[in-house]
């Protein structure tokens, strides 16, 4: 998932530096998040913020991601992906908590940079921290239908969840080698 961008971009965990008045991605929940939220959820260890800036300019905020630690029920994956899993009731993966691009950079990659950013830290850290997938829940019809065009599937039984398996993952940056 290269963009013409890449050199321009720098990913980093959320800073003081970071301009978080300046952000606005146009969903209300996103924004909020970003400018109240995120410094105490990193205090609190229940989210990992990772930033997109500028090379140039640390401190304005592309766009952002959060990552942290979940389980899902074993029976609510469909049976393609959970009979290839051992049956415990609980499987570890990887919860995409938010994603959002500033308005101002709309069209021009940074989803896509943000995604990818996302799922091969997701991925690396797999093998130190097992997770056998990593879950979205998408605040939006627009959101969903983002990650759907980068392979992520449908729970069966929650219309408002997506997945991607590690595997998955793996393949598509076999991929780009």
């Amino acid at each position: 998932m290269p963009s013409e961008f890449d050199s321009l971009w720098v990913i980093e965990p959320l800073g003081k530096s970071h301009n978080r008045a300046g952000f606005s991605c146009g969903k209300e929940p996103l924004d909020r998040y970003l400018k109240e939220q995120a410094s105490q959820d990193v205090k609190r260890r229940v989210a990992a913020p990772f930033i997109l800036t500028l090379s140039n300019n640390h401190t304005t905020i592309v766009g952002y991601y959060t990552l942290s630690a979940l389980s899902v029920n074993l029976q609510d994956l469909p049976e393609e992906v959970s009979k290839k899993l051992p049956a415990y009731p609980l499987v570890p993966v990887t919860l995409l908590g938010r994603l959002a691009v500033d308005s101002r950079y709309n069209g021009k990659g940074a989803g896509e940079f943000l995604l990818s950013d996302a799922l091969q830290r997701a991925f690396t850290q797999s093998s130190q921290i097992a997770a056998a997938a990593v879950v979205v829940d998408p605040i939006d019809e627009e959101a969903a239908s983002f990650y759907r065009h980068f392979d992520f599937t449908d729970f069966p039984n929650r219309p408002d969840r997506l997945f991607i398996t590690m595997k998955t993952i793996a393949d598509i940056f076999r991929g780009k080698e």
